[in-house]
C-alpha cells in the first residue's frame, strides 16, 4: 500500500499547482523508495522511460510552428482562397473536412488533422470566410458557433473513422476484452462492424453541418434587425 504514496504526491502537487514535471518526478521517486527500489534503479527507470517516449515530445513543436505560420498570414491566405470559391458555404467546407478526416482516420492517418494543426489555423478561418462571402460581417456569437462546428467535424471524423482501422488501439482492446470472455473475434471483424457506425455518424453530423448554413443566415438576419431597431431607437 505504501507504493500508493506516489498518487497522493500527484494529487497534492496538482492541488497546490506546483510544476507538473516536478510533481511527476517526485511522485516517481516516492513510489520507487516505497517499493524498496535502490535509488540508482529508480534513475535507470526514468532514463529508460525517457528514451522510449522521447518522440512524444515532438508534439510540442506543433504550437510554435503553427504560431509562426499564423503570424506570416496563414489564416489570411486560407480566407482569401475560400473567398475565391463562390459555391463554398460554411456547411459544405465542414462536410468536406469531415469526410476527409473520417476517411484518413479509417486508413490509420489519424495525425492528418487536429485542432491545433488544422482546425484553428485553416478549417475554422475558411468556414468563417465562406459565411462572410454570403452574409457579410458576422456576429461574434455566430463566429464562435462556426469555430465550435469546425472542431466538432474534426472530433466526429477521427473518433468514428479510427475504429475502422484494424491496428487502432481501441480495436485491439475490444479484441482482448472479448477473448477474456470466451468470444474469439478477429480485429478485421471488429473493424468491419465499425463501418456502419462511421457511415451513420457522417450522415447525422453531415446533416447538422448542412443545416448550419440556415442557422447562420437566420442569426445574421436577426443581428441586422436588432441593430436596425437600435439605430431607430437612438434616432428617436
Amino acid at each position: 500500500m505504501l507504493t500508493l504514496l506516489g498518487i497522493a504526491v500527484v494529487i497534492i502537487g496538482f492541488v497546490l499547482r506546483f510544476n507538473p514535471l516536478l510533481v511527476v518526478v517526485v511522485a516517481g521517486i516516492v513510489t520507487g523508495i516505497a517499493g524498496n527500489l535502490p535509488f540508482d534503479r529508480i534513475l535507470t527507470i526514468f532514463g529508460e522511460a525517457f528514451i522510449k517516449n522521447r518522440y512524444l515530445s515532438l508534439f510540442i513543436l506543433t504550437l510554435p510552428v503553427i504560431g509562426l505560420l499564423e503570424r506570416n498570414g496563414l489564416k489570411e491566405q486560407a480566407q482569401e482562397l475560400i473567398g475565391k470559391i463562390k459555391a463554398a458555404t460554411t456547411g459544405r467546407v465542414l462536410i468536406l473536412y469531415l469526410f476527409i478526416r473520417e476517411i484518413a482516420a479509417a486508413i490509420g492517418l489519424t495525425a492528418l488533422g487536429g485542432h491545433a494543426q488544422m482546425v484553428r489555423p485553416l478549417i475554422a478561418p475558411m468556414a468563417e470566410a465562406a459565411a462572410e462571402n454570403k452574409h457579410g460581417e458576422l456576429p461574434e456569437d455566430t463566429r464562435n458557433k462556426i469555430k465550435a462546428f469546425a472542431a466538432s467535424a474534426d472530433n466526429v471524423g477521427v473518433f468514428f473513422g479510427e475504429d475502422i482501422f484494424i491496428a487502432f488501439g481501441a480495436v485491439l482492446l475490444m479484441k482482448g476484452f472479448f477473448e477474456q470472455n470466451g468470444i474469439i473475434l478477429e480485429p478485421l471483424h471488429i473493424a468491419l462492424w465499425g463501418i456502419p457506425t462511421a457511415i451513420a455518424a457522417f450522415i447525422i453530423h453531415g446533416v447538422r453541418l448542412y443545416l448550419l448554413d440556415r442557422k447562420i443566415a437566420r442569426e445574421v438576419e436577426q443581428s441586422a434587425s436588432s441593430h436596425g431597431k437600435a439605430k431607430e431607437g437612438a434616432a428617436l
